[in-house]
């Protein structure tokens, strides 16, 4: 073999390998959208309450016996004792859930929004005013109080006689309907350190957080300690930490493209992806269905002297058959979603389609993670 063939079967080889590799492009996103910071969250609070002033629409009491115990244990508590044996039957009263997401850094007689749900068999909550429940948190200590006047989003009938159809009554919003009497001890203000948490555990991520870090304030000031937490060297004084956040959070970091993935929602055949997923070839037969995927990779070589360039080129040959011998073919990159489209052209269920799909995931077909939901 003359020097010349060799270089061009080694270009060649080189070429093809580099073909086969799919290359994932990087681009930067800020920090801000990939952690956050150990600690500051939002916090879930619960209350039992007491809605009155319904329109007739509250709980039975007959069968709901703890809302008339709910009742008598509010009025004594006002100095009002019932007779012993009486038993008020109740119809503008309805014992209800209360819930509320009390934020990061959230101080004494801050305001926030809660939402109102029926516990019991009350028609319809429109119109009702709810009295002052506590909130408490997962530790049983009382965060909020809630009282105001319920708001049924979209109920009653507009201007111009149209009316708006509401298919839930027995839930309902309340604007501003909390106020916050304790503060949540948040560990951003103490020690010398602060954490960052990436939303998805990815090491590479990770070290790539910790480089860009260090790259603007000084090595060693963040330390990767997994492929999810960074530990950071933060100052002291907390108007300087703020600023150090602030301009943290700010930072821009190259990320590499999210491994391939397909989500399959079993009930209703859709399919979503976040990138264009390949296959490799396989043949699944499923029913009255059958799946035959092949690919072939053609390669273009110029002449020796012709000054061209060396061009590889894949094409897929889709076929899927049905038992009254209807055929379709599709040409171009073996993709995911073309075969999903020739699927959904000859009818098939959704059933069918997350049937083949894990069995090309299981065969090692299907390049991606298979999430059904």
């Amino acid at each position: 073999m003359n020097p010349l063939t060799f270089v061009r079967y080694l270009t060649l080889g080189l070429m093809l390998m580099v073909a086969g590799v799919r290359a994932v492009p990087a681009h930067a996103e800020r920090i801000k959208d990939l952690a956050s910071l150990q600690g500051v969250r939002q916090n879930q609070l619960f209350g039992y309450g007491i809605v009155v002033g319904l329109d007739g629409s509250g709980d039975q009491t007959t069968q709901t016996p703890f809302t008339v115990q709910s009742m008598t244990n509010m009025l004594a508590q006002l100095g009002i004792t019932l007779p012993p044996g009486v038993n008020p039957q109740l119809k503008n009263v309805a014992a209800v859930m209360v819930t509320a997401s009390l934020p990061a850094f959230a101080k004494p007689g801050q305001q926030l929004d809660i939402t109102v749900s029926s516990m019991g068999n009350a028609k319809s909550l429109r119109g009702g005013t709810l009295l002052l429940t506590p909130l408490k948190g997962a530790d049983g200590q009382i965060y909020a109080m809630a009282q105001g006047n319920v708001v049924i989003v979209g109920a009653g009938a507009s201007s111009g006689g149209s009316k708006t159809q509401v298919n839930q009554l027995n839930s309902g919003r309340i604007p501003n309907g909390a106020t916050v009497e304790r503060v949540v001890a948040s560990p951003f203000a103490s020690g010398d350190k602060v954490m960052l948490e990436l939303a998805t555990t990815d090491f590479g991520t990770a070290q790539s957080v910790a480089e860009a870090i260090n790259k603007k304030f000084g090595a060693g000031i963040a330390n990767p300690l997994d492929g999810r937490v960074i530990e950071v060297q933060a100052p002291m004084s907390p108007s300087e930490r703020v600023a150090f956040v602030s301009e943290l959070e700010s930072l821009r970091v190259d990320v590499a493209g999210a491994p391939a993935k397909v989500i399959v929602n079993a009930r209703t055949g859709s399919i979503v992806m976040n990138r264009a997923v390949a296959l490799e070839p396989c043949a699944v037969a499923h029913g009255n269905l059958s799946v035959t995927i092949s690919a072939d990779t053609a390669v273009s070589q110029p002449n020796a002297l012709a000054g061209g360039q060396t061009a590889v080129t894949k094409k897929a040959d889709i076929q899927i058959k049905q038992e009254n011998n209807a055929l379709m073919m599709l040409e171009g990159g073996v993709k995911l979603a073309e075969v999903v489209k020739a699927l959904n052209a000859l009818g098939a269920s959704p059933q069918d389609l997350l049937a083949i799909l894990q069995a090309m995931k299981a065969s090692g077909a299907l390049r991606a993670e298979l999430e059904v939901i």
